[in-house]
């Protein structure tokens, strides 16, 4: 059951990274937040396991900045076995840490409009419940985890939305754009892109075929065991 009632959330940041996928070697931001971004934020605010995130709309409220800069990263994915970034190879130099350069947006603002999913409708948990708790928790500035804008070292700040705010008159063409990850049964992740995409006057339309698709996303993680193994067979080959 997908609720009527749209939330609005204000967000805004210093900076922030929206990785395009296709990009791997150094970081390019697309010039939006995507929706599974926008999920995450909502989820951060307030996340219960018997309902799903529906992202309607993300607004753009100010123009497009692009901003460059030089950062370390690690060179392999950060998992349970822990990776000692100061540990250098045989020729002396860092064997995990190399610097990229990363295309960022710069002194964003957004708001995101969603509704709540909940596959089977309960009396005790409604979903105007959830609706009213999550404007409660965003009035207060209240959080399950700081929630941030593409990459965790840019925080984001979140407030109502004012009836004032409007969204730049401008479109953006995009082309490709990551969707968010969709979980089967087991757990197996799958990316889901939607194709054409533009900012239309400052808006982002999320109510997609893609996005029902996302509502039977289970979001289980595979176990445990099989990251830890991952991790230490990467580790190996690393070495060998």
């Amino acid at each position: 059951m997908l609720d009527k009632d749209v939330v609005r959330v204000k967000v805004t940041g210093d900076f922030a990274c929206f990785t395009r996928p296709d990009l791997k070697v150094e970081r390019m931001t697309y010039p939006c937040m995507t929706p599974s971004a926008a999920r995450g934020i909502l989820d951060s605010i307030l996340w219960k396991p018997e309902f799903k995130w529906y992202v309607r709309k993300i607004k753009v409220l100010k123009p497009v900045k692009f901003f460059s800069f030089k950062r370390n990263e690690i060179n392999s994915k950060q998992g349970s076995v822990p990776i000692v970034v100061d540990e250098v190879n045989n020729s002396g130099k860092p064997k995990y840490r190399s610097q990229r350069n990363s295309i960022l947006l710069k002194d964003v603002s957004y708001i995101i409009e969603a509704s709540i999913f909940i596959d089977e409708y309960s009396e005790i948990n409604p979903p105007k419940k959830y609706t009213e708790m999550f404007n409660r928790r965003v009035k207060k500035g209240q959080c399950f985890r700081r929630p941030f804008l593409g990459t965790r070292e840019f925080a984001a700040e979140f407030i109502p939305a004012l009836e004032d705010d409007y969204p730049i008159q401008e479109t953006i063409p995009i082309g490709s754009m990551l969707f968010d990850i969709f979980y089967d049964d087991k757990g197996k992740p799958e990316p889901v892109f939607f194709y054409d995409v533009a900012v239309k006057d400052g808006v982002l339309d999320c109510e997609v075929p893609e996005n029902d698709q996302l509502l039977k996303s289970t979001h289980i993680r595979p176990p445990l065991e099989e990251d830890i193994l991952s991790q230490l067979q990467l580790l190996r080959s690393e070495e060998e």
